[in-house]
């Protein structure tokens, strides 16, 4: 990747700078690939049950294991980024994906090949996204990266709202004609990222440079406080379909779910300069506030409370995601697809827990008639376990010997010594 200033602490000039044609290309293939994605990964349970005759528990597995590997896989894409460079990376993990929407398509005449269709996209996609977020940052400025990362995220969610949008009609009356074209959306998507110019970072590695490992120069802290945040915000994410349906409707629970992404499209690029200047404690401190409230708010089961419920875990998780993946990129000295991976993998883990022990919890309040309970629980985690992070943080914060490299702040020697756009 190209030269950049050094990892110091963002300062007051943000904002993104006018963008080039492969920048606004991949600004809007992120856009695109999501759209095309959530034309058909959203209906999956539905699709698998109904309309390939798969059981209920064979769908949850199927769905458990695909949702792991699109998380977690992706320290393994930040770690083929770091050998092959970015623009390969993208590259294969799209000829990967789109064979696994050409894999729906046949799926109809045999239906096993959906589950390894679905486990190809979800390859395809934690392959892809490290190298997509590294690349859009590589030669930017400190104090423009926030607002970069939060463009790609907004049009990241703006194409998960759309696709479910545009694709519900067609999903069980015409599935064969949906396949064809987000196989065909992919196929033009993957032929444009064919002709982004490539990066210092795409040349091959020289012979004899030391590999290290996945975890390796992890940054602690954000890892942690990462996969923390997604434990909690799965919760909601897994959990408040059942509550939302069987407390109003479920075109209110998508109407919940529309006002969310809307949050994240809206608010986050605004809200970035802010964020990125935000003490790390204190963005701490207000993210799983936010969350705590929200998920309060969701026990009371009133639609309001469930429309203001989720606008607060939205708004929490706006300042916890952002934050922690700019953190990871200030502490740690490895390239940033590989710290964008290993904050995936902080994602996988957390999600994965959400789903096993927040499915314990709600079960036991569906049982005892109170699923108004599960979420308090949730909050009150939001409350407790944050806390612990604080031993981290002040063991991140101690003073270091010269040779001791724990994933402590970078001091001006070290960001001085590390290789450009690495």
């Amino acid at each position: 990747m190209g030269e950049r200033a050094g990892r110091g602490r963002p300062g007051r000039r943000s904002g993104l700078s006018p963008l080039d044609g492969p920048l606004r290309f991949l600004l809007l293939s992120s856009f695109l690939i999501p759209l095309g994605s959530f034309m058909i990964l959203p209906f999956m349970s539905v699709f698998l049950h109904e309309r390939l005759g798969m059981g209920l528990g064979t769908v949850g597995v199927v769905l458990a294991v695909a949702s792991l590997v699109q998380f977690s896989g992706g320290i393994a894409g930040g770690a083929l980024a770091d050998r092959i460079g970015l623009r390969r990376t993208m590259l294969w993990a799209l000829i990967v994906r789109t064979t696994g929407f050409v894999g729906f398509l046949l799926a109809l005449r045999w239906p096993p090949l959906a589950v390894g269709a679905l486990i190809l996209t979800c390859c395809g996609a934690a392959l892809y996204l490290p190298a997509n977020k590294a690349y859009l940052i590589h030669g930017v400025e400190e104090d423009r990266r926030p607002a970069y990362l939060s463009a790609g995220n907004a049009a990241l969610n703006a194409g998960m709202a759309t696709g479910p949008l545009i694709a519900g009609p067609f999903v069980l009356s015409s599935p064969g004609w949906l396949f064809v074209a987000v196989t065909a959306l992919f196929a033009v998507v993957t032929a444009g990222h064919a002709r982004l110019p490539s990066t210092p970072g795409d040349r091959p590695s020289v012979p004899g440079t030391p590999r290290q490992g996945l975890l390796a120069g992890v940054a602690l802290l954000p890892f942690a406080a990462n996969a923390l945040a997604f434990y909690l915000y799965f919760h909601f994410q897994h959990f408040l379909a059942l509550y939302a349906v069987e407390q109003a409707s479920s075109a209110f629970y998508s109407l919940v779910l529309l006002l969310c992404f809307v949050l994240v499209i809206v608010v986050q690029p605004l809200a970035s300069g802010v964020i990125s200047r935000m003490p790390y404690g204190l963005a701490l401190a207000v993210g799983f506030a936010g969350l705590a409230a929200g998920l309060a708010v969701l026990s009371f089961g009133t639609r309001p409370a469930l429309l203001a419920g989720g606008a607060l875990i939205t708004l929490g998780d706006i300042v916890l995601f952002l934050r922690n993946d700019l953190e990871a990129l200030h502490r740690s000295r490895r390239s940033d697809a590989v710290i964008f991976g290993q904050q995936r993998l902080a994602a996988g883990l957390g999600a994965c827990a959400g789903g096993v022990l927040g499915g314990q919890l709600y079960g036991l309040g569906e049982r005892a008639g109170d699923t108004g309970s599960f979420w308090l629980l949730a909050a009150a985690q939001c409350l407790l376990l944050p806390p612990l992070l604080l031993a981290l943080r002040r063991r991140a914060a101690r003073p270091h010997l010269p040779h001791d490299h724990d994933e402590g702040a970078l001091s001006h020697h070290d960001t001085d010594r590390r290789i450009p756009g690495r």
